[in-house]
């Protein structure tokens, strides 16, 4: 597992790690994540962004075979004018390059809701193509800080 990557002075908004494509991966993934969040103060995101890395990197661990890469970036309008608001951007990379499909799990179904959690729990989400795979990405709002 790759640690913490703090930048810009004594406040981390950062954190990035990878981890084998192995059965532990998701719940490594979870506690990496709430730490972070909660070093940051963000424990009012903490249950859901948890619940949706789970799901992506369950997805990710189920379909590729290689690293599985979690980066989280705490965005800041007063430090970026691209944000309206504050925000939580949240990545899963693997190394599959196929996309993945969002669908309607019926009621009996033991699987198919990872997508759906994150398209109905995040404000945007949405993937991208990188060199070696893709990455699932999804922003939840933050309190105005």
């Amino acid at each position: 597992m790759i640690g913490v990557i703090e930048t810009e002075g004594d406040r981390a908004d950062r954190a990035e790690w990878a981890f084998p494509a192995e059965p532990g991966a998701v719940r490594t993934a979870r506690h990496a994540v709430r730490g972070a969040l909660r070093t940051w103060g963000l424990d009012s995101v903490g249950d859901v962004t948890v619940l949706l890395v789970s799901e992506l990197v369950t997805n990710s661990l189920r379909y590729a075979s290689g690293p599985i890469g979690v980066r989280l970036v705490r965005r800041d309008p007063a430090t970026d004018a691209s944000v309206p608001r504050p925000a939580l951007l949240v990545e899963v990379s693997d190394p599959l390059p196929d996309p993945p499909r969002e669908r309607l799990a019926t009621p009996d179904d033991e699987g198919g809701r990872g997508l759906h959690l994150v398209a109905v729990s995040a404000q945007r989400w949405g993937t991208r193509h990188g060199k070696t795979g893709k990455t699932v990405w999804f922003e939840l709002a933050l309190p105005g800080e």
